[in-house]
């Protein structure tokens, strides 16, 4: 008899018991307790389809070491540690798109699409493939937002609200389009102020690129009184936190209580850190007109990602497109408008 009950510090239901001879102790995923009974009836259909002959009696491997055999053939580490926790040994035959949706929700209740797909559908998607199985795991389709960015004299109230060790960071992000990963654990030895310019060895998509600095950023950058290991300081003189390895992505949470208030003071609303590279994209796009260009300078690995920033632009094609010749200016000059030729 298969029964539901809470493992002591967890606040996920497990189906543990025994249902027609097979051992079961396994965690469902599901903190509601209507939900959790819905995946114990599922794991009984499955033991009986399995017992009835319906079904070949397959037993694949466990998650955990499913995870093992993908790392020993090259597999990416990153996002493995918390799906090793919430899966354990489940076996990989039983993990379907219902328990996947289960795991992305349990581990990033609060996770945009992209965080959810990123840390829990795509590495379980290739670590369920390394293995042999045959599952089809469907990812989340990202939503259609609207790109958040501010104009050049809110962003100047922005720059004046911050706090003086925020406020030469703010104006990086600003200037350079970067991650905040990328500036809060920049170091001096990949500034070259004489050449205004900047490197950035770690980025998201493993691929180094370097921009321009503006020249207010170098001015504000020439003013810091250090000039060797991080750029940017905490208030005491410290560097921020460093990430907890390569799956730690929440480098704008160390400086979003400081943020908050310089927003605030700013008179601004519903405005993130990473809406800083945002803005810089929509600036740029709005000055060149030149996708290309800031894919190379922003490091965004498909060309789709910054193809938003041109939409959100479009009004600043007003201009070209009154360029356009007039019709009535045409008729106007005495001119013979061209007729068009008829369809053969």
């Amino acid at each position: 008899m298969l029964k539901l009950c809470k493992r002591h510090g967890s606040k996920f239901w497990t189906a543990r018991g025994t249902y027609l001879g097979v051992k079961v102790d396994r965690s469902t995923g599901a903190s509601d307790k209507g939900e959790a009974q819905a995946i114990l009836a599922k794991i009984q259909n499955e033991i009986f389809e399995r017992a009835s002959g319906r079904v070949p009696a397959k037993a694949g491997p466990g998650f955990a070491q499913a995870v093992i055999n993908y790392v020993k053939l090259g597999g990416e580490r990153r996002f493995l540690e918390p799906l090793l926790k919430y899966f354990g040994e489940v076996p990989i035959d039983t993990i379907d798109q219902t328990a996947i949706n289960a795991a992305a929700i349990a581990l990033y209740p609060n996770g945009s699409s992209s965080t959810r797909n990123r840390q829990v559908y795509g590495p379980v998607s290739a670590i369920l493939k390394s293995n042999g199985t045959s599952t089809k795991v469907h990812r989340l389709e990202p939503p259609k937002g609207v790109v958040r960015s501010i104009k050049h004299e809110e962003a100047a109230r922005l720059i004046e609200s911050c706090a003086p060790h925020l406020r030469p960071l703010i104006m990086f992000l600003l200037f350079t389009g970067a991650r905040a990963g990328e500036a809060l654990w920049l170091q001096w030895r990949d500034v070259d102020l004489s050449r205004s310019h900047v490197s950035f060895q770690k980025t998201k998509n493993g691929k180094p690129r370097g921009v321009p600095l503006h020249s207010s950023l170098v001015t504000e950058l020439a003013n810091l009184s250090h000039r060797d290991g991080y750029v940017f300081l905490k208030p005491d003189g410290q560097p921020y936190s460093l990430p907890r390895g390569d799956a730690d992505r929440s480098a704008g949470s160390r400086i979003k209580t400081g943020f908050q208030v310089a927003v605030r003071r700013a008179g601004l609303k519903d405005f993130r850190v990473h809406d800083l590279r945002h803005t810089w994209a929509t600036w740029f796009y709005q000055e060149h007109r030149d996708v290309l260009k800031l894919q190379q300078l922003g490091g965004w690995q498909t060309l789709a990602l910054v193809k938003r920033y041109a939409h959100v632009n479009s009004e600043t094609y007003l201009e070209s497109i009154n360029a356009m010749p007039s019709l009535q200016n045409w008729a106007d000059s005495g001119q013979k408008i061209p007729q068009m030729r008829k369809p053969i």
